[in-house]
C-alpha cells in the first residue's frame, strides 16, 4: 500500500502561480510511477502530468504543456507539479497517484493509488 497526502493548492488570480505537493508513505516510493490528475466541476477526472519512478521522463497533457512542471524528490518522498501562469479553466481538484507497473499513463483506471485530493481555484 501506498498513502499519498496532497497539499498546496489555493485561490490564485489569473496569470499567478501555485506549488503542489505529494507527500507518499508505505511501499519504497522510488518503484513507482507517480501523476497528477484533475476534476474541474461536471467533468471527468483528467490527466495533466506523469513522472518516472527515477524523474528522467515526464509526460503532460498538451492544455498544461509549457505552464507547468512535474518533478519529485525520492529521498523526501515527495511530488511536486509546479504550475504557472494559471488560468480560470485550470480550476479544480487535484489528485495525486502512483502505481508500479503503468500502462496507458493517461487512462485514471491505469493507477492503482490516489490521494484525496487538493483544490485549486484560479479567479479571472
Amino acid at each position: 500500500q501506498v498513502q499519498l497526502v496532497e497539499s498546496g493548492g489555493g485561490l490564485v488570480q489569473a496569470g499567478g502561480s501555485l506549488r503542489l505537493s505529494c507527500a507518499a508513505s508505505g511501499r519504497t516510493f522510488s518503484n513507482y510511477y507517480t501523476a497528477w490528475f484533475r476534476r474541474a466541476p461536471g467533468k471527468e477526472r483528467e490527466f495533466v502530468a506523469a513522472i518516472s519512478w527515477s524523474g528522467s521522463s515526464t509526460w503532460y497533457a498538451d492544455s498544461v504543456k509549457g505552464r507547468f512542471t512535474i518533478s519529485r524528490d525520492n529521498a523526501r518522498n515527495t511530488m511536486y507539479l509546479q504550475m504557472n501562469s494559471l488560468k480560470p479553466e485550470d480550476t479544480a481538484v487535484y489528485y495525486c497517484s502512483a502505481v508500479r507497473v503503468v500502462g496507458n499513463l493517461r487512462v485514471a483506471g491505469e493507477w492503482d493509488y490516489w490521494g484525496q485530493g487538493t483544490q485549486v481555484t484560479v479567479s479571472s
